[in-house]
């Protein structure tokens, strides 16, 4: 199996980390564009066996904040050619300062996202315990 290199030793390190941002971006939205497909399916297992007004609630809103989120993440990713550009320590700061409030965003939502689907599973072994 051969391995894609994609950090080169020739290249100045503000370029590394900007592909190193980036690889981390795609692999953010990879995770939210599974997530839609869970949620889907869970969506859908809550309609055919729990009929849990509140939870179809909370998981409909997590389908909506899961969108907005990947939405914000394609901005990101679109607007970060601009890091490359950057020429001052200002305007490092500024885009690092943006990657992290991303990552800060996308963990809280997957925390959240996790704590829903945990409680839709365990709902669903009460259902079958009955």
């Amino acid at each position: 199996m051969s391995e894609k290199k994609i950090f080169y030793s020739h290249e100045p390190d503000s370029k590394i980390m900007v592909k190193k941002d980036r690889a981390e971006v795609n692999n953010w939205t990879d995770d939210l564009e599974y997530i839609i497909q869970e949620l889907e399916y869970l969506l859908g297992i809550e309609d055919r066996v729990l009929n849990n007004r509140p939870l179809y609630l909370q998981l409909h809103d997590l389908r909506r904040e899961n969108q907005l989120k990947l939405g914000i993440l394609y901005r990101y990713e679109a607007s970060m050619r601009n890091a490359i550009e950057c020429d001052t320590t200002d305007c490092d700061a500024f885009y690092l300062h943006k990657h992290e409030q991303n990552r800060n965003v996308y963990i809280d939502h997957l925390k959240k996202y996790r704590r829903i689907k945990s409680d839709v599973l365990s709902k669903i072994l009460q259902f079958v315990e009955r």
